[in-house]
């Protein structure tokens, strides 16, 4: 008697036994999508990909079920599962255990990955469910992965591993980490973690581990592919694509901590032009409103937000303002917002998440009605005015304490769907502007993202980190990951977030190398705390309000001419180079638009039949053509630079002019205003006339 057994549902595959539901799901081209439940179905949400209706190119599936019932095969392009079904009698639980095992292969008959065997008397189970009380499990997927193989992806995590096989992740969000459960394997497939609970990730040598910590299914979605760019466009065509970056975009945006007035800014916008310094966006950054929550200027210090809007616009300049998800207690916004269950609530305790500056509950993302108010707010107080773009700061949400556990949304427990956070709340800026007419003029610069956060014009920076070389260095790899990881658009404070003393000579030079590596980014940004110190022991300047409240610190000053000569003409250079670098950025950007591609690569990426180039972590392409190696230690004038290929690539050093094959190091000089630079068979696009250029103007 066959206790376990497979059908087929319309294009889908269907295991049944031991009380689970197992669903396989042609899911894009080469890819398959697999759910299983303990909850007698299976559910039809999506996540984070794109339902099978919106999939172009939409991939069909062959399926096949052995005669004895004692397999099945399902083969969607080059991808094919292998379900083999085992009953045998457990003699220790009195009963016949069925079991179905899978295992994934590409269109060469190699294995990719495939489950974990039960391990005879370990009675092991590789989709394993820890009851919960209600509905939920404690999900663990555990898989036997090539102990060879290299990882890429996974979103951002401060630190400065390449490869992550090896690694260990924690399945959640904090400020300055964005988890987004997505791996590209050098072994030819691409896997996704289908679920925004929180729980944690291995990438053991002896096993690949996926957890949930509170889930009603387990879902995952495979991919074969031949290289990192096949599988990168892949899983862009089933998580969606990022939109067209605007022309603004790709130049020279600048912010400091606070610019803590109206007046204040546009100084500084003048003092841009009056320089012939080029600038495309200048930002009015967070506690410019009255309270958290109240999202609007404050009339006192912002009188005419419009007439604002007006001049810089006049000067070529787009605004971008910040936006909390906070809403203070104190808010013009919190009663209503509370009465209609708009924010998100706490488990146990009182509805406090965060008490920076006023204690505040974070706004409902997952809920519709809280994106419609919060948008409508803005809308009014914002864009009616003639703001541009918004900054969606505190994006994971963050939290005082990050006690997961406690905090309910709208759509579930954080526990259990908490991650997509960021993408609800970029939903919300991008449907609204949607509404407005602004097709092709949308970015939203945001803290935090997770799987499709990139199909709402999310461009995520890297968070409030150090301005130390060693957090500098780990920018590298972060961009990378967060490429590999489906989010194209990226960019970091340059020059770091924390402790940056202006007149200390080592955060002056950290911020010359990091001014040539923001250049090479998808988005070149200044910002940070800055922080002076005063003669004679005396006082920050302390603002208040006419009502007496002691608003939050401006900061110190944080254009290209507030460090000294030297350091402005290390930013003049690299935002002319910026300037320069506009058709190639065109060309990059499009690249991300319609194929899914990152803008910074790995050197894997361009060349994966090179081994050296999969373990190097402190050089990356810049789109195909750059090969670009930030200086990322204090004091260093000279580095090694690794030159991925073969005698049939050629790399033209864009600063010296001189030609190297590939699949070798070279040692080049590097003094504090020069990044190392590689062009990819002399594709230098005009850059070595504009370096050159700099260049004679040093040496007069």
């Amino acid at each position: 008697m066959v206790l376990s057994s497979f059908s087929v549902d319309g294009s889908a595959l269907i295991w049944n036994g031991d009380g689970e539901i197992l669903r396989l799901d042609p899911w894009g081209v080469n890819s398959v999508r697999v759910r299983a439940s303990k909850n007698n179905s299976v559910e039809d949400v999506q996540w984070g990909l794109l339902p099978l209706a919106k999939i172009p190119s939409e991939a069909s599936a062959t399926i096949t079920i052995a005669a004895d019932g004692a397999s099945a095969e399902m083969i969607v392009g080059e991808l094919t599962v292998k379900c083999e079904a085992t009953e045998y009698e457990n003699s220790c639980a009195g009963c016949v255990d069925s079991r179905c095992s899978l295992s994934f292969w590409n269109a060469r008959g190699k294995l990719l990955l495939k489950e974990i065997s039960a391990g005879g008397s370990l009675k092991l189970h590789a989709r394993s469910y820890l009851p919960i009380s209600g509905n939920s499990f404690g999900i663990t997927a555990s898989f036997k992965s090539p102990s060879e193989e290299h990882l890429y992806g996974m979103g951002e995590y401060q630190q400065d591993c390449i490869d992550l096989k090896g690694c260990t992740f924690e399945l959640a969000h904090r400020n300055s980490q964005a988890s987004i459960p997505f791996v590209v394997s050098s072994a030819g497939y691409g896997f996704l973690w289908n679920n925004p609970a929180v729980g944690s990730a291995c990438f053991a040598k002896n096993r690949t581990e996926w957890r949930a910590q509170s889930a009603t299914q387990l879902d995952y979605w495979v991919t074969a592919g031949n290289t990192p760019r096949q599988i990168e466009s892949q899983y862009a065509n089933v998580t969606g694509y990022a939109p067209v970056m605007p022309e603004w975009g790709l130049g020279f945006w600048q912010c400091k901590l606070r610019y803590w007035n109206q007046e204040q800014l546009l100084e500084v916008a003048r003092g841009f032009r009056q320089r012939s310094i080029p600038l495309d966006v200048i930002v009015v950054d967070f506690f410019h409103w009255p309270h958290l929550g109240d999202f609007c200027f404050d009339k006192e210090f912002w009188p005419d937000p419009k007439a604002m809007c007006d001049e810089l616009h006049e000067m070529g300049i787009k605004v971008m303002v910040s936006v909390w998800p906070q809403v203070a207690l104190k808010s013009s916004n919190y009663a209503y917002m509370r009465a209609n269950n708009l924010l998100v609530r706490a488990e146990q305790g009182i509805d406090v998440n965060v008490m920076f500056e006023e204690p505040s509950q974070s706004f409902d993302a997952t809920n519709p009605d809280a994106r419609k108010f919060v948008w409508d707010q803005c809308r009014r107080n914002y864009t009616d005015y003639g703001v541009d773009a918004f900054w969606l700061d505190e994006a994971e949400p963050e939290y005082g304490t990050y006690d997961f556990s406690n905090y309910r949304y709208w759509a579930g427990a954080n526990q259990q769907i908490g991650n997509i956070y960021p993408v609800e709340y970029n939903k919300a800026f991008y449907e609204g502007q949607l509404e407005i007419g602004r097709h092709d003029n949308i970015v939203n610069l945001t803290r935090c993202a997770w799987v499709g956060a990139q199909r709402y014009g999310a461009l995520v920076w890297s968070g409030d980190v150090a301005s130390t070389f060693e957090a500098f260095k780990a920018q590298i790899t972060c961009a990378i990951h967060m490429g590999m990881s489906g989010i194209p658009w990226f960019t970091t404070d340059l020059g770091g977030f924390h402790d940056g003393e202006i007149n200390d000579p080592s955060f002056r030079e950290l911020l010359m190398r990091w001014c040539a590596f923001s250049c090479f980014s998808p988005v070149m940004r200044n910002h940070g705390n800055r922080s002076l110190s005063q003669p004679d022991g005396a006082e920050k300047e302390i603002i208040r309000s006419r009502d007496g409240r002691v608003m939050s610190p401006s900061g110190a000053d944080n254009e290209p001419w507030s460090y000294g000569t030297e350091v402005e003409k290390v930013f003049r250079k690299y935002i002319s180079i910026r300037e320069s670098l506009r058709p190639y950025l065109r060309e990059i950007f499009n690249e991300a638009h319609h194929d899914g591609h990152p803008l910074m690569r790995g050197l894997f990426y361009e060349f994966p039949n090179d081994a050296k180039a999969f373990c190097i972590s402190d050089e990356y392409m810049f789109g195909p053509d750059f090969l670009v190696a930030p200086i990322v230690k204090e004091g260093a004038t000279a580095r090694t630079v690794y030159l991925p290929g073969d005698d049939s690539t050629q790399w033209v050093d864009v600063n010296s002019g001189e030609s190297y094959s590939g699949g070798r190091t070279v040692a080049v000089d590097a003094p504090v205003d020069v990044i190392p630079l590689f062009a990819r068979n002399g594709k230098d696009h005009g850059l070595r006339n504009v370096i050159s250029a700099f260049a004679d103007s040093r040496r007069h």
